[in-house]
């Protein structure tokens, strides 16, 4: 029996590498192969790509080109915002008091390295801002926290710029006037790994101090990334040796990936409003055409507040991984909601911070279209998620 026709619906973990990326980042595979701080034609033409990238990111990144630190993904630049942050006001204030904010909807990547940093740093304290039933963020809850703490002491706020489970879009803008204003000193940071798809980065992150994206999720490939470092914020390396990236990050560059990133990220932009327009629109096709047919359904988020192409849906009496089993057998591949979390038994931390019963978590599935998305997958999806939940349901 042959395989049914594959219908990718998990782009938010990682999305299909964009054609342009995969023409842009061949000659390095051979060609271009030296060192790029070698001083020999090699190097030099590796040097000569690199700075390029990093030119093409920073404009589309609303920086200049010195703020730009290539890292090896989203998770490397969520991890060197915080514990750089973190480490050097250590080093200011030796043994602290230093708080560090976050929402309680952050990707595993900010919300582990907060908390490991209140373990492995003396008098660092890590407190979560709560949201609401749609994921979004308290703001009377952060002025709360950020009142509640004298402004010295919190040296770090950490908000992504939309929920890589829900797909909620954050009020960052909010997130950092009020930081601004209450905690003058603090150093803020996004996560907007999930939004450099579909927000033009220039605008909607434009007041953060730190801002990491990756990749991958943009038709890249997967192990680059880079985190936006704005001038005067002080920053210690999470990675020494070698003095790269201003010494920022040690460590020969991945000059593939740092080309592929700057190449999906400008195919991204280019092609932003009318992905976003049309994906919407499919995303909206399969969302309503599940919660017609399907009995007991919830939809986690309001669908106007989120990414184009997110669709996360409850199913009432359905466990997850046994649901995305099904679907994965009629070609169909989705998620549990967190790339990182798939697999795992425990509700959502996302879901639960929303004060989304458990019962109702165990049946979460995320759907996540991208530009590679069509009419026929929304279609070939609605023909068989029904007769998987019932099948399960049964």
């Amino acid at each position: 029996m042959s395989e049914p026709p594959l219908t990718y619906l998990d782009h938010a973990a990682s999305a299909p590498v964009r054609p342009e990326v995969l023409e842009a980042v061949a000659p390095f595979a051979q060609d271009v192969f030296g060192h790029p701080s070698g001083s020999h034609r090699q190097g030099r033409a590796a040097r000569r790509a690199l700075e390029e990238a990093r030119e093409q990111v920073a404009a589309l990144m609303g920086a200049r080109p010195a703020e730009v630190v290539f890292t090896a993904g989203g998770t490397e630049a969520d991890n060197l915002a915080v514990f750089g942050v973190l480490g050097a006001a250590a080093r200011r204030r030796p043994g602290g008091p230093t708080v560090v904010l976050s929402s309680s909807v952050e990707h595993a990547a900010v919300r582990d390295s907060c908390a490991a940093a209140a373990v492995r740093l003396t008098g660092v304290e890590h407190r979560t801002v709560g949201v609401d039933a749609h994921g979004v963020l308290d703001l009377g809850h952060l002025a709360e926290l950020l009142d509640g703490a004298p402004g010295p002491d919190v040296a770090l706020v950490s908000v992504m710029l939309a929920n890589n489970e829900v797909g909620t879009v954050q009020p960052l803008a909010e997130v950092v006037a009020l930081t601004r204003r209450l905690a003058p000193g603090a150093v803020v940071h996004t996560d907007a790994v999930q939004a450099a798809p579909w927000l033009d980065m220039r605008e909607a992150a434009a007041g953060a101090d730190l801002v990491a994206i990756s990749a991958h999720k943009l038709g890249g490939p997967k192990g680059a990334g880079a985190l936006v470092v704005r001038e005067g914020t002080e920053l210690d390396a999470l990675i020494v040796g070698g003095g790269q990236e201003h010494e920022r990050r040690g460590g020969t560059h991945n000059v593939a990936g740092a080309v592929g990133l700057a190449t999906a990220l400008a195919a991204s932009a280019a092609r932003r409003e009318d992905e976003a327009l049309r994906v919407g629109g499919l995303r909206d096709r399969l969302a309503d055409g599940i919660l017609d047919a399907v009995p007991s359904v919830t939809e986690a988020a309001d669908r106007k507040a989120v990414l184009p192409g997110h669709c996360h849906l409850c199913f009432d009496g359905v466990d997850r991984e046994e649901l995305i089993v099904l679907l994965d057998a009629a070609g169909v591949c989705v998620s549990a909601g967190s790339a990182c979390a798939s697999g795992a038994l425990e509700p959502s931390p996302v879901l639960s911070a929303m004060g989304v019963p458990a019962s109702v978590a165990r049946g979460a599935i995320r759907f996540s279209l991208g530009h590679t998305s069509t009419a026929d997958d929304v279609e070939r999806a609605l023909a068989v998620v029904g007769e998987a939940v019932a099948r399960l349901r049964a």
